[in-house]
C-alpha cells in the first residue's frame, strides 16, 4: 500500500478549540499547517461538553431566575420542556455535524486531513484515515498535539456492566432518566446535576470529599451545595461508591455505597475527573511515555524534546483543563511557533507576548449551576501556602448590593477578595450568586493586569447593578485597613 507523503511547517494533532486557534496563529505567520482530527473538527468542547452542556443548563437556570422574581415567577407554569430543550442543544452543536467548522479550517488556509494521527520519529506524523490509507506528514518547524482530554473512570467492581455515563452522553442523551446518580463533585457534576434535576431527573449527587468544588474557596460548595438541596437534588458527601451492578441493558443500576447502603438508579453518571488523550499518538517514538500529560514551558513546547519542536498545548499539558485557557495557550504557541521559525527573538517575560503567565497566577472559571460560581486566580489557601501576606475581604452580596436584590427577590451570594497586602493588587476573586459569571472578566482583568487596588477606586461600578460588589468589597478592605 503506497503511502502518501507530505510536509507542511506545522502539524497539529486535534482539531478542537484549541488545536484550531495554534492553527490559526500559525498560518496568521505564514507558515503552511496541517491539522489532524480523527472525529469531529471543533472537538469535545463543541459536541460534548461546554457548548452542549450550557444549552442545557440555560433553561434551567432562567426559569429559576424568572421564579426569584415576584411579578414574574407567577408567568412561570408547568415544567421545563425537555423536548424543546434537547431541540435546541442540537441546533447549538449542528446536530453533530462539522461542516461548518471544517470549512472554517479550510478558510483560514489550514489542509484539514481527517483520520488518527501518530508521531513516527522527531517532525514524523503517521496519518491513518478513515479509508485505511496512510497519509506521513512532515513538519518543518512544530508539531502541536493539542489532543485534550477524555473521562478518567474509577476502576470499581461492575464498571463494565453497569455502562455508566460520562461526559458525553450526559452532553447528548436526549431521554431524561427517572433517576440518575451523578459520582463526583466538580465542575461537571454539579453542572450536570443542575441541568438534569431541572429536565425532570431525580438526581442524587455523591461527592467523595466533605464539600463540592473542593477547589474553590470553601463557601462556594457550601452554597453551591444549599442550591442543589433546594432544587430537589440528594446531594451527599463523604460518599463513595463501592461496587456497581446492571446485568442487563434495560435494567436499573444497583450502587453499593460505602456504608453498604444501595441506591437504584436508572442512570449513573461518572464525573470522577479528566486522564490525557495522549495514548496512541505515538509518544513512545520520540521518548515520552505513552498516557502521560506533558510538561510544557511557558511557550507550551514540551521541556524533554532536546529539538524543540513538538509542543503540547490544552488539556494534554494539564495546566488548566479549560477550554478558553487552552485556546489562550493556543494563541501564544501559535504566535511563538511562527516568530521561532522565523528566527526571530520571543518575548518570554511574565506576561510577555509569548509566555502564558496567566496560567499560573489568572485562570477563570465559571460552573453555571443555581447559584452560579465563579473565581479567578488564587484561593485565600493557596495564597497563605505560598507564603503571601494577604488580606482576605468577604461581603454578602445580598445584603449590601442593591442590584443583586433587584435582579432577585432574596438574593444569596458571597464575593471575596484575597488582596496581596504587600504589593497593593488582587491574587484571587471568587463570587457566587445569580448573574455572578457575568461578573467575572472584571475581576480577571484586575488580576492579570495586577492592578493596583487603590487605584480600582476610580474604576466606578453602575448603580443599579451587581457589579456594585466591587464597590462594597473596596468598602470592606479598606474598613479592615484602617482597624
Amino acid at each position: 500500500m503506497a503511502t502518501d507523503q507530505q510536509e507542511y511547517d506545522v502539524v497539529v494533532l486535534g482539531a478542537g478549540p484549541v488545536g484550531q486557534n495554534v492553527a490559526d496563529r500559525a498560518q496568521a505567520a505564514g507558515l503552511s499547517v496541517a491539522v489532524v482530527e480523527r472525529e469531529l473538527v471543533g472537538g469535545e468542547c463543541s459536541y460534548w461538553a461546554c457548548v452542549p452542556s450550557k444549552a442545557l443548563l440555560r433553561p434551567v437556570i432562567a426559569v429559576a431566575d424568572a421564579r426569584r422574581v415576584e411579578g414574574a415567577r407567577e408567568a412561570v407554569a408547568g415544567a421545563i420542556d425537555p423536548a424543546g430543550v434537547f431541540g435546541r442543544r442540537d441546533r447549538y452543536v449542528s446536530d453533530w455535524d462539522d461542516t461548518g467548522q471544517a470549512d472554517w479550517v479550510a478558510g483560514i488556509g489550514a489542509t484539514l486531513i481527517r483520520g488518527h494521527g501518530r508521531l513516527n520519529g522527531p517532525r514524523r506524523v503517521v496519518v491513518t484515515t478513515p479509508s485505511g490509507g496512510e497519509v506521513e506528514l512532515t513538519a518543518r518547524h512544530a508539531v502541536a498535539i493539542c489532543t485534550g482530554s477524555r473521562p478518567a473512570l474509577p476502576d470499581l467492581p461492575g464498571m463494565a456492566e453497569a455502562r455508566p455515563w460520562t461526559n458525553r452522553e450526559a452532553t447528548d442523551s436526549s431521554d431524561v432518566p427517572h433517576r440518575l446518580a451523578v459520582v463526583g463533585a466538580g465542575g461537571v457534576g454539579v453542572e450536570m446535576a443542575t441541568a438534569w434535576q431541572g429536565l425532570g431527573s431525580k438526581v442524587t449527587l455523591l461527592a467523595r470529599g466533605s464539600h463540592l468544588l473542593p477547589r474553590m474557596e470553601p463557601f462556594v460548595g457550601q452554597l453551591v451545595g444549599r442550591g442543589l438541596a433546594d432544587a430537589g437534588v440528594d446531594v451527599r458527601v463523604s460518599t463513595s461508591v463501592r461496587e456497581l451492578r446492571r446485568p442487563y441493558t434495560y435494567l436499573p443500576v444497583v450502587i453499593t455505597l460505602d456504608d453498604d447502603t444501595e441506591l437504584v438508579v436508572d442512570e449513573i453518571l461518572f464525573a470522577t475527573g479528566r486522564a490525557p488523550l495522549t495514548d496512541h499518538i505515538g509518544l513512545e517514538t520520540v521518548g515520552l511515555a505513552p498516557r502521560s500529560w506533558l510538561d510544557v514551558d511557558d511557550t507550551c513546547r514540551v521541556r524533554d524534546i532536546t529539538e524543540g519542536w513538538l509542543y503540547a498545548v490544552g488539556d494534554a499539558n494539564h495546566r488548566a483543563l479549560l477550554t478558553h485557557e487552552g485556546k489562550y495557550q493556543a494563541r501564544i504557541a501559535g504566535a511563538a511557533i511562527g516568530v521561532r521559525a522565523a528566527g526571530k527573538p520571543l518575548d518570554t517575560a511574565p506576561w510577555g507576548a509569548h509566555a502564558t503567565t496567566a496560567d499560573h497566577h489568572a485562570v477563570p472559571q465559571v460552573f453555571f449551576t443555581d447559584p452560579e460560581a465563579a473565581s479567578v486566580g488564587i484561593t485565600a489557601k493557596q495564597a497563605a501556602e505560598s507564603g503571601h501576606e494577604v488580606r482576605v475581604v468577604d461581603v454578602e452580596v445580598g445584603e449590601v448590593v442593591m442590584g443583586a436584590k433587584l435582579y432577585a427577590d432574596g438574593y444569596t451570594g458571597r464575593a471575596r477578595m484575597v488582596v496581596d497586602v504587600d504589593r497593593g493588587h488582587l491574587l484571587g476573586v471568587t463570587f457566587v450568586g445569580p448573574g455572578s459569571s457575568e461578573l467575572l472578566h472584571s475581576a480577571t482583568v484586575a488580576v492579570a493586569g495586577q492592578v493596583p487596588i487603590e487605584r480600582l477606586w476610580h474604576a466606578v461600578p453602575c448603580f443599579p447593578t451587581i457589579s456594585e460588589v466591587w464597590l462594597r468589597l473596596l468598602e470592606a478592605h479598606r474598613a479592615a485597613s484602617v482597624g
